[in-house]
């Protein structure tokens, strides 16, 4: 009977390197040097471990006896003296327990690890407050439009071009006029300090920090004097305008605004009463509301009883129509934008008084349901500009908003004739998460997820990205089959009824 040499491990981790090549399976020694260039799984796999007890790794996948039954009896080298392994010689998958713990920073995956805008998503679900995760999460009934927003841009399929000189990638853009590093602004959300306590100062701070620009809220929890003082030297914002019945505050805002350096005004028309969120309903509204309804608090008329949403729009004015914009084309020379339009007849009614651009938008989902989304109205908003006598991009800019998380959506807006898009939850649910620097880490990820389609689709510039690199031919379809968005499916929260919280 032959006795196997026992081999210590101190010795076994002395062959640590590609050429001298030593693991541990399963108590038995091997010389792996020969072997694991020809390793079927790569050479890498063994080289990793080389010198070390590879066991763990090991045993899931293979029987423990196939290096014996498959390689050179003469690359066992003996047995190992199991009391000689000590923890350090012991090579762990990735995903065990003791790997794992130490990536959680403050409860939540550092930031580096955040690699599209759903994880942001389900990272703020497991942060944010009951109160501030129903408020922004929350769609108009039962969330269909909430959904579509996005699926709409899946079934928007592309037409890459080859052979093209794509080395250098340039996505600066300009919105009326301004720079910015890549077609996309942040659009106005409310009580940003729902989110995180600096609120929308921010996200000032960030869009800054990043090249964008950024629409501020009216319905903001930070003061106008605030985001302004937020500004670095130079840097442009919109602002975002809910028309109040007393015409008088609603004048003090905009020339507030317009003293102060805003370029333009982005008028909401899609509001003259708030959607059932039923999720943002459930709860009940116990912080202090906003700056520009002061005087309807004093008054008691703000109602508290039905969510977020019902107790920050008290003073929002249904009356508002299109006799209105004259009014306001009296009271400021800035642009005017109107936000949350939903077809091309009214697309056309906006140039036709003289506005300087539209937002098509649904209010991400909020207030109608069955609402289309803005990236399906979008073709049809281009086709009747483009009939129209003396419309031209440059004197009329058309945004979407509503769904926008890929740097590929971007670009499919972009190609169907969109000067940028707007995005909201992702700002809010990336500050909520990770703060100020989450807000600039995610807008890198969809800087770079664009960088890489218009490298592949052949597009160097943004003035490159054309109607024909895109296919809309099912954009309409809205119940066309298409693939399960695993991300997008995995972190939205159905709803439910309230017996089932019982």
């Amino acid at each position: 009977m032959v006795v196997e040499k026992v081999i210590s491990m101190e010795e076994v981790a002395l062959h640590n390197k590609p050429t001298d090549c030593w693991v541990v399976l399963c108590g038995k020694v091997y010389d792996l040097t020969d072997f694991h260039s020809s390793h079927p799984g790569g050479s890498k796999l063994i080289t990793d471990v080389a010198g070390m007890d590879a066991t763990l790794l090991f045993e899931p996948i293979h029987p423990s006896d196939i290096a014996e039954r498959l390689l050179s009896p003469d690359v066992k080298k003996g047995l190992i003296d199991t009391a000689t392994i000590k923890p350090e010689h012991i090579a762990k998958p990735e995903n065990s327990e003791e790997e794992s713990g130490p990536l959680l920073v403050g409860g939540k995956p550092p930031l580096e690890t955040m690699l599209n805008i759903f994880d942001f998503e389900d990272v703020a679900k497991k942060t944010m407050s009951k109160e501030g995760w129903c408020y922004y999460s929350s769609g108009a009934d039962d969330e269909i439009t909430l959904r579509e927003n996005h699926n709409a841009f899946q079934r928007i399929w592309f037409k890459p071009r080859i052979l093209i000189d794509v080395e250098k990638i340039n996505m600066n853009s300009k919105i009326f006029g301004y720079d910015t590093s890549i077609p996309l602004y942040i659009t106005a959300t409310a009580l940003g300090k729902l989110a995180d306590p600096e609120g929308e100062v921010a996200l000032t701070k960030a869009a800054s920090a990043t090249g964008i620009l950024q629409m501020l809220p009216t319905l903001s929890s930070c003061s106008l004097d605030e985001m302004l003082t937020a500004r670095s030297p130079g840097q442009v914002v919109f602002s975002q305008l809910y028309v109040n019945r007393e015409r008088e505050r609603t004048l003090e805002y905009v020339r507030k605004c317009e003293e102060a350096g805003v370029r333009a005004l982005f008028i909401t028309v899609d509001a003259p009463q708030l959607g059932r969120r039923e999720k943002d309903m459930r709860n009940k509204f116990k912080k202090q509301g906003t700056s520009v309804q002061k005087d309807d608090e004093k008054a008691g008329k703000v109602d508290r009883n039905q969510g977020v949403a019902r107790a920050i729009s008290s003073f929002i004015d249904p009356s508002l129509n299109w006799k209105d914009i004259a009014w306001f084309k009296t009271i400021t020379k800035i642009p005017i934008v109107l936000k949350g339009v939903q077809c091309a007849e009214d697309a056309l009614l906006a140039f036709r008084h003289g506005c300087q651009g539209v937002v098509l938008s649904n209010h991400g989902g909020r207030q109608l349901d069955l609402a289309r989304s803005g990236i399906e109205i979008l073709p049809e908003v281009m086709e009747s500009l483009r009939r129209e006598p003396g419309y031209s991009k440059d004197n009329f800019e058309v945004f979407v908003d509503g769904g926008v998380r890929r740097g590929a959506d971007i670009f499919k807006a972009i190609a169907l004739g969109a000067t940028a898009v707007g995005i909201g939850r992702p700002t809010i649910y990336s500050l909520a998460a990770y703060g100020r620097e989450g807000v600039e880490h995610m807008i890198s990820i969809f800087k770079n997820e664009l960088e890489m389609c218009m490298r592949l689709m052949g597009t160097p510039t943004i003035q490159d990205i054309k109607e024909a690199h895109v296919i809309t031919k099912n954009l309409s379809d809205h119940f066309a089959m298409q693939p399960r968005d695993n991300l997008m499916n995995d972190v939205y929260e159905p709803l439910v009824t309230q017996a089932s919280k019982l």
